[in-house]
């Protein structure tokens, strides 16, 4: 594959990503948060199950070997990733796409931060800058001189903080296992089961509910869990880490387009300075390391 072939394939999964923030917003008129979750991940993990399956083949030819402590592992990031998803999607239901698109990002200058506080990784002032940017885009996005941000805003927040960890956590354990796709495989799967236990518990779901999903959660399972992590993976590794880091940070900007088009947003004059604010706070603390000579 070109670079040019790779970087067009990241622009397509930012697209899918971005877009998929108008198909989450839109399902819930039909079916529960828990189960929309729950059913797509379920989706993403069979997207991925022969990919998996192909890499576990020939880990075992070579080799290697995975134990109970592996699995437990795989089976807390889902756990973890099923907490980020379902608190976004409780945002989404309460807030516009385009305010989540831009909020959900904000995990891209937390991780900098948790991994000085809990690794004591060196957190530059590039990071530090382009965190306060962030909460002061934050500010102006959700609605400057206001006292709160609105429900919806708050959930998607809070899902933040998972984001980030999930982020520290997996690549921790990828580096362990040897075997991207089977660590996806596993916690989509883990997600999907775990939030389906808890959709059961606690909110209706029936056949007719998830036929007239069914659309939403193809789109959100086939081309934003399953193909945009395996595209994302075969891309990157024939391109530069700046163009990724630019490349899928335009997720956000696709959102507000597909909340523009297909769901009437419309944002005041502060709250696209404030979406403009954290885009470029993003940008910044991605391509920062990158010019330095350090992976992204």
């Amino acid at each position: 594959m070109k670079r040019w072939q790779a970087d067009a394939l990241l622009l397509v999964v930012a697209i899918v990503w971005g877009v998929t923030f108008a198909v989450q917003s839109a399902a819930m008129r039909h079916i529960g948060p828990l189960a929309f979750t729950s059913l797509r991940f379920l989706v993403g993990a069979a997207v991925v199950a022969p990919l998996a399956w192909r890499e576990c083949v020939a880990l075992r030819r070579r080799g290697h070997r995975h134990d109970g402590s592996d699995a437990l592992r795989v089976a807390g990031l889902g756990v973890l990733m099923c907490l980020c998803a379902v608190w976004q999607q409780f945002g989404v239901m309460a807030t516009s796409v385009t305010s989540a698109g831009f909020l959900t990002a904000l995990y891209v200058p937390v991780v900098p931060i948790l991994a000085w506080g809990l690794m004591r990784q060196a957190a530059g002032a590039v990071v530090w800058l382009s965190a306060l940017g962030s909460f002061a885009g934050t500010y102006l996005l959700s609605g400057a001189g206001h006292v709160s941000v609105s429900e919806g805003d708050a959930w998607v927040l809070a899902s933040v903080l998972p984001w980030a960890l999930h982020v520290l956590w997996v690549g921790d354990v990828a580096r362990r296992l040897a075997a991207p796709f089977s660590v996806a495989c596993g916690q989509f799967l883990a997600c999907g089961l775990f939030s389906m236990v808890w959709a059961a518990a606690s909110e209706p779901m029936s056949s007719s509910m998830i036929t007239a999903a069914a659309p939403a959660i193809a789109f959100a399972g086939v081309l934003s869990v399953g193909f945009g992590f395996t595209a994302q993976v075969v891309a990157q590794r024939h391109t530069r880490a700046a163009d990724t880091a630019i490349l899928l940070s335009s997720e956000t900007l696709f959102a507000a387009l597909a909340g523009f088009a297909l769901m009437d947003d419309r944002l005041g004059a502060l709250a696209w300075s404030g979406a403009a604010l954290i885009f470029m706070c993003i940008l910044a603390v991605q391509i920062a390391p990158v010019r330095a000579g350090r992976p992204a």
